[in-house]
C-alpha cells in the first residue's frame, strides 16, 4: 500500500525539546511519511549549527517511528516554508501552539500559507499539558544558568547542552 500522506513539520529545533518530541509523535499518527524541516534561519542566531540540530533531532526518531509506523525524515530548508513542503508533496503542514501568544503569528502565518497554497492545510496542534511551558529558548537561558533541564529535553540533548555551555566558560 503506498504511503501518500506526507506532512511537514518545521522548526529551528535549537534544541528539540520534549514539547517539539510531543508534536512529532501526534503529527506522525496523522501522516504516513513526515519530513522535519529544519530551518536554517541565520537570523535567530542558533546555539547549534544546522548539522548539529539535524543530529539531535535524528537522533530522538527511531522510538517515534517504531511506535507509529510512520517515516520520518529530517531535511535542512531556507527557503519559504509553503515552498520547502510543496517540494516534499505535502498536504499538510503541522505547527505546535504553546499558548495564545503562539496563536496571533501563527493565525497570520496559516492565512497567508493558504493564498499562496491552498492544497495545503496547516493543522495546528496544541501542546499538551506537560509541554506548554517548554520553549527551546528557556531550555538554554536554564541550562546556561545551571539550572535542571532534564524534564525539558532527552538525555541526549541535556547532554549536548552541558557541552556548549562548559565549552562557554
Amino acid at each position: 500500500m503506498p504511503k501518500n500522506r506526507i506532512g511537514v513539520y518545521p522548526g529551528t529545533f535549537d534544541p528539540v525539546t520534549n514539547g517539539h518530541l510531543d508534536i512529532i509523535r501526534r503529527a506522525a499518527r496523522l501522516a504516513d511519511h513526515l519530513v522535519l524541516g529544519v530551518a536554517i534561519n541565520r537570523g535567530k542566531g542558533p546555539l547549534f549549527s544546522l548539522e548539529e540540530r539535524v543530529a539531535m533531532v535524528e537522533h530522538e526518531l527511531p522510538p517515534i517511528m517504531e511506535a507509529t509506523g510512520t517515516t520520518i525524515e529530517v531535511k535542512p530548508f531556507e527557503n519559504l516554508l509553503i515552498d520547502f513542503a510543496r517540494e516534499q508533496g505535502a498536504k499538510t503542514i503541522f505547527r505546535g501552539l504553546r499558548a495564545v501568544s503562539d496563536f496571533e503569528y501563527e493565525f497570520q502565518m496559516a492565512g497567508m500559507n493558504s493564498r499562496l497554497a491552498p492544497e495545503i492545510e496547516t493543522v495546528f496542534m496544541m501542546a499538551s499539558d506537560k509541554c506548554q511551558f517548554i520553549s527551546s529558548r528557556f531550555v538554554k537561558e536554564i541550562g546556561k544558568l545551571g539550572g535542571d533541564i532534564t524534564g525539558f529535553v532527552t538525555p541526549n540533548v541535556r547532554e549536548k547542552l552541558m557541552e556548549r555551555f562548559s565549552g562557554e566558560n
